[in-house]
């Protein structure tokens, strides 16, 4: 194919609905510049992100945030939670210093959408870098109640972690879930999350965000119904799914984790219903650079 037929070739679509909706050509550069969402993009280009998000509204079984870790690489962890104010000082050192990155993204140690900080950290950087893709991450719980303020803020590009279509899984996977004032457990804690979820991940694809799904996968939990998910994700329009094998912690310390022939294998059955990612690094909340090189401790501070 030449140059002229690349640039005459028909956008790609989505089905959302049982209804094609094509991609335009700004959420297809929320694709080929983000690092998390392109493999090729991930040799060139990098991300940052700003941990000031302390606080979380659900408990995984799986998860343990530390907010003073310098020496773990997995998401949940930070080495400090920054204000608003800092956030934005550490964007302007970053784009000083690194001239590759191309995002800027609140991925927590918390859940982003249960801190106002989030917001006001975004308002920030988009008036002073607007031409950066902004990108978060969340557990979907208040997705749905926060979707219209992520999209005044040209929040682009959202990953949500969802480890369960049936809530009689999902209770086994989560704590408690607190919502709106109440703390849930059980089965009541697994469907009122899971509903939040799928109607926030219908409203962000109506809005042509681009959106992936991160899975974890817990063996003799939920590994034989990843492919269900995928099936579901694929239907709803979602772009990505990420399917993360377990790092055994917490109640789930003692579980095994997948290896890693079972993970490609469980990428390749639900290839055929969503787009796989393959480049996963699980990073830190306060990541700086390329996936798998990160450099933020050693970055200079003035």
């Amino acid at each position: 194919m030449n140059l002229a037929e690349k640039e005459e070739a028909p956008l790609p679509v989505t089905k959302v609905e049982g209804k094609e909706i094509p991609w335009d050509p700004a959420q297809l550069r929320k694709i080929q510049e983000h690092p998390c969402f392109s493999k090729n993009a991930s040799h060139l280009f990098g991300r940052i992100h700003l941990a000031v998000a302390p606080k979380c509204n659900i408990q995984c079984n799986y998860c343990i945030r530390k907010f003073d870790c310098v020496n773990e690489s997995r998401p949940g962890v930070t080495s400090k939670v920054l204000t608003p104010g800092e956030a934005l000082e550490r964007v302007r050192g970053v784009i000083e210093q690194i001239h590759y990155i191309k995002v800027v993204a609140v991925a927590g140690p918390g859940e982003p959408l249960y801190n106002e900080e989030t917001f006001e950290t975004f308002r920030l950087v988009q008036n002073e870098f607007p031409h950066l893709i902004r990108c978060m991450s969340t557990n979907g719980l208040l997705l749905p109640d926060r979707i219209d303020d992520i999209e005044e803020l040209g929040i682009g590009n959202v990953t949500v972690t969802l480890n369960a279509i049936d809530p009689n899984i999902g209770k086994n996977i989560y704590s408690f879930v607190n919502y709106e004032g109440k703390k849930y457990r059980g089965l009541e804690a697994a469907e009122m999350l899971l509903k939040n979820q799928l109607k926030g991940i219908e409203e962000a694809v109506k809005r042509k965000m681009v959106v992936k799904v991160n899975t974890v996968l817990i063996p003799t939990v939920n590994e034989k119904h990843i492919i269900d998910i995928a099936k579901k994700m694929g239907e709803m329009g979602v772009y990505l799914q990420n399917i993360i094998p377990l790092i055994p912690q917490y109640k789930f310390a003692n579980i095994a984790p997948p290896a890693p022939q079972e993970k490609k294998e469980m990428q390749d059955k639900c290839r055929e219903y969503v787009m796989q990612m393959t480049h996963c690094r699980q990073c830190r909340a306060d990541a700086v650079g390329k996936l798998g090189k990160d450099v933020q401790h050693c970055l200079t501070t003035k």
